[in-house]
């Protein structure tokens, strides 16, 4: 699904060059479930940036299904974010006049519209929070806000999810079960999943740890034993009723 070949980044600042990405080697296949690790400045935020076609490589080849990234036009980019990948915040980005169906909905006003109300609806029953989708972000609580988060991000029906520091704002039993859910995305529905984080703990829930530093990818190693996330199920006890 995605190839990184060769990858740099370089950004200008004056009359300096830094180096966000050097000469960074990577494949990763469809529905993996997979954790990018590394310290502040260690690259792994521009690596978010250039898979999810945010930016794209200075030098290399970026790879996606198939399309040659670096030799894109911003509106194929911008199409290519907008129907394949799904992008979940560390702070959410919920605008908060708005329900949580009404935040779901927003990614579906551009573009055809159909049936806008009930796609978002599905959305929000995929992470439990159907019966909570009249709520403003104020009346939840801040997992439920990061399932709005991840909801909007499924509306589309993205083929990749990118996940940056999704429990970075979380007491540790919202966190795992953001991760559960991400996990039962992953495992049931064959979402491939990039979670960006710097807590192990996190990342010994995928199947797979890339770390960074400098912008390089030092290590990466298959999770022999992943762990297995609990909660993902909260709050769907009242949808079922």
């Amino acid at each position: 699904m995605i190839e990184l070949e060769n990858v740099s980044k370089v950004y200008r600042m004056g009359n300096m060059e830094v180096a966000a990405l050097q000469g960074v080697s990577l494949t990763i296949q469809e529905g993996e479930m997979m954790a990018i690790m590394g310290p502040s400045g260690s690259g792994k935020s521009t690596m978010m940036n250039v898979l999810g076609c945010l930016d794209v490589p200075t030098s290399g080849r970026y790879v996606l299904e198939g399309e040659e990234v670096g030799r894109l036009g911003d509106d194929r980019l911008a199409e290519i974010r907008n129907r394949k990948i799904g992008f979940v915040f560390q702070t959410y980005n919920l605008l908060h006049r708005l329900t949580a169906l009404g935040n779901v909905e927003l990614p579906l006003l551009y573009g055809n519209g159909q049936n806008r109300r009930k796609r978002a609806l599905e959305a929000l029953e995929r992470v439990g929070l159907g019966p909570r989708a009249n709520h403003r972000p104020a009346e939840l609580s801040g997992g439920e806000q990061q399932r709005v988060g991840i909801a909007r991000a499924l509306v589309k029906n993205p083929s990749i999810l990118l996940a940056d520091e999704p429990t970075g704002n979380l007491d540790s039993r919202s966190s795992y079960e953001i991760i559960a859910i991400l996990q039962r995305l992953n495992r049931e529905e064959g979402l491939t999943v990039i979670i960006v984080t710097h807590e192990p703990d996190i990342a010994e829930h995928t199947q797979r740890v890339v770390s960074m530093l400098d912008g390089r990818v030092v290590k990466d190693e298959p999770v022999r034993e992943p762990r297995l996330a609990a909660g993902g199920d909260a709050g769907m006890e009242g949808q079922r009723q």
